[in-house]
């Protein structure tokens, strides 16, 4: 074979090669579409689920839903927690079948069996995680899997040399034989968006891709990405980011609880429109106000000044008082939780201080949290916050037991009565506390999250989506325990997604919006319809 390489791939890339994959690129055999069909069929779609669904046990993740991409177009897939928007992504890519629809690529029906096969019809996904080698180099990364050779063996100039061209070709100026670990979260996504239009070619997921990335690296993911849409690339773009969303020029679809809520072009909806949509919240602007905002608080617990972490959450000053809710809203991926992480020392803050009681103290991890007296009840209790294998009991007491130190170790006996106390306080259905924690149902697992720090007696709980996904008792139990430990004169912090059960409970409300503070509602403000406002759009809420 002459030094013209011959690249194999799916037969349908020579409709739109975008530039920078290599001249030479070939057609395999031509796949048979599901009916039979071997022949392209002209279609404005480039990719399209029709009523696709997939279910799990007795969850519905997608009921019928429609998604069309086209050639040359950025597609924004918006919708918080629950709405589908993964398991439609994984259904595009051949990770999982559906169960009931059809994926069509160019018109014609297909069917993938795997991620790879995916890949094969010119489907390349980018996550928000870089999946790459980073103690490999750059150029190896890029032709992993596909190395050119001589003789048998890599021929590693020659990789070299297609590497440096190719990075040329995304605006990269770095020696291809550098390890790829060695340079930033931008570099590596722009280096795996590379290497996935060059597997793939005519569409490309990117799947949270500038979640870790600052304002100047965004900007240049950005000069990637419109580069790749005028050559034709159909761009799947998942964000939480709505004024990313904006700044793409991008066509949108909502998704919610598994459905279709809509697909539109941008200058169809405003941002309050478009979050109305995703919480699915249809509010009017003379709503009800809290029945605590005109509660006055003198003493204040904690106060956090300019406190943040670079890449997390922008420096928010913020004082905490003794008997007040705190509510927290804004979108998923707003910075709702990674205010609470570090606020707990889960991440540190790497700007700022903070004070408690007035004097000064520093939070460098959740131990030193739990000694001031701060509780932190995280948003996947599963994940994050029970220790499945562990009895009841001992999730109950195991936080307290941390405080002590294991010096001062509770016997059983103690255990026993303090998870006895706590658990009947909080009304937890077990059968026995030294079951299992993971045989509970989800809301009295939330229970026992919460009796652990009861137990503690602390001065300030964190509650991070503490209703999410339990049934009504459940739901109707923690709010009155949130109301009881306020009355109390404990000091909460209560992230939530549900605005009407902020305002119902909050004597403040924190909104967040891009990772940064850009509202501190009181009084009459406290209103579900200026906190869709402020979610959206600060400027919108302060006119």
């Amino acid at each position: 074979m002459n030094a013209a390489r011959v690249w194999v791939t799916n037969p349908r890339h020579d409709n739109a090669r975008p530039a920078g994959i290599p001249a030479g690129f070939v057609a395999g055999p031509r796949r048979r579409g599901k009916h039979g069909g071997s022949e392209l069929t002209q279609t404005a779609f480039r990719m399209e689920a029709r009523g696709v669904s997939k279910v799990f046990g007795n969850n519905t993740a997608l009921d019928a839903v429609d998604f069309g991409l086209l050639p040359g177009e950025v597609h924004a897939l918006l919708g918080e927690n629950g709405a589908g928007k993964s398991t439609l992504i994984k259904i595009l890519t051949g990770a999982y079948q559906p169960d009931g629809g059809s994926i069509h690529v160019d018109g014609v029906e297909v069917e993938f069996d795997s991620p790879l096969d995916a890949q094969s019809y010119g489907i390349g996904t980018v996550y928000q995680e870089v999946n790459l080698l980073p103690n490999r180099s750059v150029a190896e990364n890029l032709f992993l899997g596909h190395q050119p050779t001589r003789f048998g063996l890599v021929d590693r100039r020659r990789m070299d040399r297609e590497a440096r061209v190719l990075l040329t070709r995304y605006g990269l100026d770095i020696d291809p034989s550098s390890e790829l670990g060695m340079h930033s979260v931008a570099v590596q996504q722009i280096v795996a968006i590379a290497r996935a239009v060059q597997l793939s070619g005519k569409v490309l997921i990117l799947d949270e891709p500038t979640a870790s990335l600052d304002r100047d690296e965004v900007q240049r993911l950005f000069e990637v990405v419109s580069g790749l849409k005028q050559q034709g690339l159909a761009i799947v773009f998942i964000t939480h980011f709505l004024d990313q969303v904006f700044a793409l020029d991008a066509r949108v679809t909502v998704l919610r609880n598994g459905k279709l809520v809509e697909t539109s072009e941008l200058g169809e909806m405003t941002r309050t429109d478009l979050v109305r949509r995703m919480l699915g919240k249809d509010i009017a602007f003379s709503g009800s106000t809290s029945l605590e905002a005109e509660r006055a608080f003198d003493e204040v617990l904690m106060s956090f000044t300019d406190y943040g972490r670079k890449r997390s959450v922008q420096p928010f000053t913020l004082d905490v008082h003794k008997g007040e809710v705190i509510g927290v809203a804004g979108l998923l991926g707003s910075g709702r939780t990674e205010m609470a992480r570090i606020m707990f020392g889960v991440d540190p803050a790497d700007s700022g201080s903070v004070t408690l009681r007035g004097k000064a103290v520093s939070i460098k991890a959740a131990t030193d949290a739990i000694g001031y007296g701060i509780g932190f009840c995280p948003e996947d209790r599963k994940a994050d916050g029970i220790f499945g294998d562990l009895s009841v009991r001992e999730n109950i007491v195991i936080a307290l037991q941390g405080k002590l130190g294991w010096f001062r170790a509770l016997n059983r006996d103690e255990q026993l009565e303090l998870a006895g106390q706590f658990g009947e306080a909080m009304d937890i259905r077990a059968a026995s506390l030294d079951m299992p924690v993971k045989l509970l149902s989800g809301g009295n697992q939330q229970k026992v999250i919460l009796a652990r720090w009861m137990a503690t007696d602390p001065d300030f709980l964190i509650l991070d989506e503490p209703t999410r996904g339990i049934d009504v008792g459940a739901h109707a139990e923690i709010v009155r325990t949130i109301n009881r430990l306020r009355n109390d004169g404990m000091a909460l912090l209560v992230i939530s997604s549900e605005i009407d059960e902020v305002v119902a409970y909050s004597s403040r409300v924190v909104v967040m919006r891009d990772r940064e503070m850009v509202a501190e509602l009181r009084g009459q403000e406290i209103n579900p319809g200026i906190i869709v406002q402020a979610i959206a759009a600060h400027e919108e809420a302060s006119t």
